[in-house]
């Protein structure tokens, strides 16, 4: 059950706190600005590219819960063209392109980066996105519990064939690409293999973001008995390897345990990551609670606006992107002191880390290169 929520500082409480804060530490406050500045220019979309998979993870929310028999998948590359073209209309200037399975249909990722500013792609690796006419895009692997765990988990063809070497096959095919950065979904059943497996990912040439494995389909989903191992193990590992762990140590405790400092637990109430302009979502949108601006997720169909960023079967979901959102939008809640508001400033640092078109990823060769201006109204 989800702790009550904890009441969020005014906008006037939050300004004042901030300017006491950069009196103490000015860079602190820079950084801060920068994060603000560069995020205001990431309007970001999520569209189902495609309904087809060319495998079936177990966890996979996507089909167990039937979303590709949803909607009619749309192939038109010209109304898709279209659908792009209203999106950057609206505002939009980011897209992540899920599935189903986004390698499958190259020439609809095209109809994206061309029209929009910011691109990545969720792929289960299985095939290499061609780096010509694609240079700039995202590459999110997904990556389930590591070891000999992930084909148990992931290697399964669409007619229940099973087959090995999926987390090799991902390596060989992005080996030392600077777009790519593997999405390591931690599971309890994994523990002995986190360290291995993010070793073998820095030396192909990448970097890891953490996300943690939600079993959908079972009986609970999020249940873990050995909870604190895999906390201290993630820690440790990030600590043993922090230029291939782009994850906050903040963030990893947050995703691991649902639980912020400031005592909210993570779940629908706070989720910023929902369709605002889905009707469901009246009330949640009314609470007060963040919600990113204009964040919108499409079907297959490129009509269909879904419930959120995954699911919609909220008591089930600890997604990593949701999660770092959350934090993200929570930054009235880190500012008692210098040191923690350093922490959000970590985190939000890390987040954009993960993107090959952003100025914080280290492989982007406009890395660094951040807006200047002042700071102005919350």
């Amino acid at each position: 059950m989800a702790t009550p929520l904890t009441l969020r500082p005014s906008a006037a409480t939050t300004k004042r706190r901030l300017a006491e804060i950069g009196d103490q530490a000015p860079e602190l406050l820079d950084r801060v600005d920068q994060l603000r500045r560069f995020g205001r220019t990431v309007r970001n979309a999520e569209i189902h590219l495609t309904n087809a998979c060319n495998i079936r993870c177990e966890g996979c929310w996507f089909f167990e819960h039937d979303f590709d028999k949803a909607t009619h998948e749309l192939t038109d590359l010209a109304e898709i063209r279209r659908f792009v073209a209203g999106l950057r209309a609206g505002g939009t200037t980011s897209a992540l392109l899920i599935g189903g399975e986004p390698t499958l249909v190259p020439r609809r990722i095209e109809a994206f980066v061309e029209q929009l500013d910011y691109v990545t792609i969720s792929t289960n690796g299985l095939r290499a996105l061609p780096k010509q006419g694609f240079e700039d895009v995202a590459v999110a692997i997904s990556l389930f519990g590591g070891g000999p765990l992930d084909d148990q988990l992931r290697a399964i063809k669409p007619g229940g064939r099973r087959f090995t070497g999926l987390f090799e096959t991902a390596l060989a095919n992005y080996r030392g690409d600077p777009r790519a950065n593997f999405v390591y979904a931690l599971a309890e059943a994994g523990l002995p293999y986190i360290e291995e497996t993010v070793r073998r990912i820095g030396e192909n040439g990448n970097q890891v973001a953490f996300n943690f494995y939600s079993s959908y389909g079972s009986a609970d989903p999020l249940r873990v008995s050995e909870g604190q191992r895999l906390l201290e193990e993630a820690l440790r590992v990030k600590e043993e390897y922090p230029d291939v762990v782009v994850s906050h140590p903040y963030y990893i405790r947050a995703l691991i345990t649902g639980r912020g400092h400031w005592g909210d637990e993570f779940g629908y109430d706070v989720c910023p990551s929902i369709s605002v302009a889905h009707p469901d979502h009246a009330e949640r949108v009314a609470n007060g609670n963040p919600v990113l601006p204009n964040f919108s997720v499409w079907a297959a169909d490129y009509r269909t606006l879904e419930f959120c960023c995954t699911s919609g079967h909220c008591t089930d979901c600890r997604d990593s992107q949701a999660v770092f959102s959350w934090l993200l939008v929570s930054m009235a809640h880190f500012l008692d002191s210098p040191a923690r508001l350093a922490e959000w400033v970590g985190v939000a640092e890390s987040y954009w880390r993960q993107w090959y078109w952003a100025p914080y990823n280290p492989n982007n060769p406009r890395h660094g290169d951040l807006l200047a201006g002042p700071l102005d109204q919350f």
